[in-house]
């Protein structure tokens, strides 16, 4: 494991001012984050703790542009994404963000040297499938790689979902318990990976966690109590 950690930059990438997010239900309304002000620089580790019904993967969306906070704002490089149309939130996921999710999300009826070159394709990149050879290889998958999702063990699923999240060289990857359903070397051999890269790459790597070890790892920690960063 990639020991010590890095100095990271100390240019923000990430910034969110006093984001609130509730929901609706029943006509109860019932709220997620609650006044929530965090920034994350360039190239910096950050983990997101908490327990279930915290408002981790809630914070995630938020700062990725998968949803919009009811109030406050949210900047990637500097830019305010709260009011940014779709169609611009969904061409600046693609050009810099990587997803890594506990849920692997691969497509059936794509291979996994396909689903993996699908984020690139969406961008036209000519070099798309050595790309995806190239991290599959990485990830000791490259005999692997016409084998469609249901031929994949959960570890291998995985590594395919990470390789996916990693091919257009996304400036942050936010990553949502991407061990969570995994077994223990599974979990280990995956996280290894991701931080290997991360370091390598200088990528802006905001992870959620249960894990108190996966923390320790990290460049610095917070720790959401009820919608509200508690230490951090």
């Amino acid at each position: 494991m990639p020991c010590p950690r890095k100095k990271t930059s100390e240019m923000k990438i990430i910034e969110a001012k006093q984001v609130t997010k509730t929901y609706t239900v029943d006509h109860r309304e019932i709220r997620v984050l609650d006044d929530v002000s965090l920034s994350v620089s360039e190239s910096e580790f950050l983990v997101v703790e908490g327990n279930s019904g915290s408002g981790k993967t809630t914070l995630l969306s938020l700062l990725s542009g998968l949803d919009k906070p009811t109030s406050g704002r949210v900047f990637l490089q500097d830019k305010d994404i709260t009011d940014t149309s779709e169609d611009d939130l969904a061409q600046l996921r693609k050009d810099m963000i990587g997803f890594v999710f506990q849920s692997f999300h691969l497509i059936p009826s794509l291979t996994a040297l396909e689903n993996i070159m699908f984020p690139a394709e969406l961008k036209h990149d000519p070099a798309a499938r050595e790309k995806a050879k190239h991290l599959l290889q990485r990830m000791g998958l490259d005999k692997r790689s016409t084998n469609f999702p249901h031929q994949l063990s959960g570890g291998e699923m995985q590594r395919v979902a990470m390789c996916r999240a990693l091919i257009n060289n996304p400036k942050i990857i936010f990553a949502d318990e991407p061990t969570g359903n995994l077994d223990s070397e599974n979990g280990h051999a995956i996280l290894e990976l991701l931080l290997d890269y991360q370091k390598e790459s200088r990528t802006t790597l905001v992870l959620v966690t249960h894990s108190i070890n996966i923390a320790k790892m990290a460049d610095r920690m917070i720790f959401l109590q009820d919608g509200r960063i508690t230490s951090g």
